[in-house]
């Protein structure tokens, strides 16, 4: 039980950190490539580490002596992986487009609208939506407002970028909670990012290579972005969610909002206004509240209960 409550709350923060900095790689990256490209690169990293990191299991499991890591039944794994891999590919298109024009602070806070959004996916099952909530969604609405309208009342493109991406990202919690009680997650991490990696890879040759005489401006970026945010923390990410509340560990994992507007602030020295930080102060509010009525550290219902009824198994 100790082990679940570890499992549960801490791999999320440490999500959420690394998501956070690697905010300000994309950024960076962003600078030299197109997302497309650049997505493949990350995808083509990660799924390499993680490819490596199962054999290198399967290997000390075998030496050791013990049953050899079971990663459920193949049709589940192709299934979740297409569902959990298409939807990452989308939402980290419209993420990296939208780095290109606003700023990691106000993509991290945006990303981070999916905290509410995951609850409200359980409208769509017939689950019950307590009133705090509601609240959580005006404050979330105030919260983009300040942070995406200008004073002359029109929004960036990059900002509406990520905003379509929270709501992609949404999609792809929902698809891991759903399948990572049926297949391996090391597992179906490595499986997404394969179908990333050919999604990503189609959209790339439609873009211009990013110059090789720049290659040490990027490389590290990129590496960072493949190695750390994509093979270590989505693999933490489906770790954290078997046998959790999805609502719950999003409300960590949304933790990288915080994180990506430190990271900005002291890495690229980005400022924002008094305007966008009241907006980030709502859409935090928004988080903390949305999930008041789910306690935290408890085992939840799975996906179909878990959405702030606050009912246990």
């Amino acid at each position: 039980m100790k082990v679940n409550r570890v499992r549960q709350n801490v791999l999320p923060l440490v999500t959420a950190m690394i998501w956070g900095t690697a905010f300000v790689a994309q950024s960076v990256a962003a600078e030299y490539m197109g997302p497309f490209t650049f997505n493949t690169a990350r995808a083509v990293i990660a799924f390499f580490f993680l490819l490596g990191l199962c054999g290198l299991r399967a290997l000390w499991r075998r030496g050791r002596g013990e049953v050899p890591v079971s990663y459920g039944s193949r049709r589940d794994l192709i299934i979740g992986s297409l569902c959990c891999g298409g939807a990452l590919s989308v939402a980290s298109f419209f993420q990296q487009k939208g780095l290109e024009t606003t700023t990691p602070g106000k993509a991290g806070f945006i990303t981070a609208l999916y905290i509410v959004l995951v609850p409200l996916a359980g409208l769509a099952l017939g689950k019950k939506v307590p009133r705090a909530l509601w609240l959580g969604v005006l404050l979330a609405v105030g919260g983009l407002y300040c942070l995406c309208v200008t004073e002359e009342l029109t929004v960036t493109g990059g900002d509406l970028y990520v905003l379509v991406c929270a709501f992609c990202f949404t999609a792809q919690i929902l698809a891991v909670d759903h399948f990572t009680n049926k297949v391996d997650g090391v597992a179906l991490s490595c499986a997404q990012f394969l179908v990333m990696t050919a999604v990503s890879a189609a959209g790339a040759l439609m873009e211009a290579p990013p110059p090789l005489e720049l290659l040490p401006e990027y490389l590290g970026p990129v590496l960072y972005v493949g190695v750390f945010s994509s093979g270590v923390a989505y693999t933490l990410q489906i770790l954290a969610q078997k046998d959790s509340n999805p609502a719950v560990v999003s409300l960590l994992m949304s933790m990288e909002s915080l994180f990506a507007a430190i990271a900005g602030a002291v890495i690229l020295g980005t400022r924002m206004t008094g305007r966008e930080y009241l907006g980030c102060a709502l859409m935090l509010a928004a988080v903390v509240l949305a999930q008041l009525p789910c306690p935290l550290g408890r085992k939840e219902t799975r996906a179909g209960e878990a959405f702030g009824d606050g009912q246990k198994v």
